[in-house]
């Protein structure tokens, strides 16, 4: 875990609501998470993690509340070119790659600066080269998605999102769509940035990887937050009997 050295909250959601065709998916969330912190959000299928995440960055609207990122407000941010900015700051990663196939590694990365940033060419190379070194894939920079595994592609995803130089990235489930000896080598970039003092976000099904790098962990159960707190409480302690209920199926399954 992180010893947090500033204690302001980055990211402050209050009240939050969201529905989709009538159906509610976000039923009052509220939550906090400071600078430098890493958060997991853990619960059953259709709790509304990934709901979640997505609010935070404007890719999803929300109905009612308030969403603070840094100094963005971020359910005022209607028009795209009003969110580029929060999506500077805040970078995803989601379940699948999503890699652009016709374009090699280093070009998948370089994108959305030179694109988006209108970031000087040169300056986004070398960034790029030095994301792949940290992500520890030097020497891939020709390759193409298809020559790579899952777990490599996951980990040019992660490289990509870095090259925005957010100051959050969020996560989610991104170890999902692996196959298991491919889910160390992702967890093992996302340990590196938590211990940088990157503030993270993640959505997981890991809960060893919450336990072991979280500071505050977030458990959601039919659109709220039922309980939230350290690790160690969360995982050793829960108050909730849905938060024992679920890791006792969870943690037995990881057992088997």
């Amino acid at each position: 875990m992180n010893v947090i050295q500033q204690k302001a909250p980055l990211i402050e959601l209050v009240d939050v609501h969201k529905a989709f065709n009538g159906t509610d998916v976000l039923k009052g969330v509220s939550m906090t998470i400071r600078k430098g912190e890493t958060a997991c959000i853990i619960g059953p299928s259709g709790s509304g993690k990934s709901t979640l995440l997505r609010c935070l960055n404007g890719l999803i609207p929300i109905d009612a509340g308030t969403i603070r990122v840094g100094s963005f407000a971020v359910e005022t941010l209607k028009r795209d070119r009003d969110l580029v900015p929060l999506r500077h700051q805040v970078s995803m990663v989601f379940q699948q790659y999503n890699l652009f196939p016709h374009r090699t590694v280093l070009q998948n990365i370089m994108m959305a600066p030179l694109q988006v940033l209108r970031q000087p060419h040169d300056e986004v190379k070398q960034r790029a080269l030095d994301l792949l070194a940290r992500v520890r894939l030097t020497g891939k920079e020709d390759a193409y998605p298809a020559q790579l595994s899952g777990g490599q592609q996951q980990r040019v995803a992660i490289a990509r999102a870095l090259a925005m130089q957010p100051a959050i990235i969020l996560f989610d489930e991104v170890t999902a769509a692996l196959d298991p000896e491919m889910v160390s080598e992702v967890l093992a970039v996302i340990r590196d940035l938590s211990r940088d003092g990157m503030t993270c976000v993640l959505v997981t099904h890991e809960m060893r990887f919450a336990e072991e790098i979280a500071d505050v962990v977030f458990f959601t159960d039919r659109g709220t937050i039922v309980e939230s707190g350290p690790p160690a409480e969360m995982f050793h302690t829960p108050r909730d009997p849905r938060l024992a209920s679920f890791l006792g199926k969870v943690l037995s399954r990881t057992a088997a």
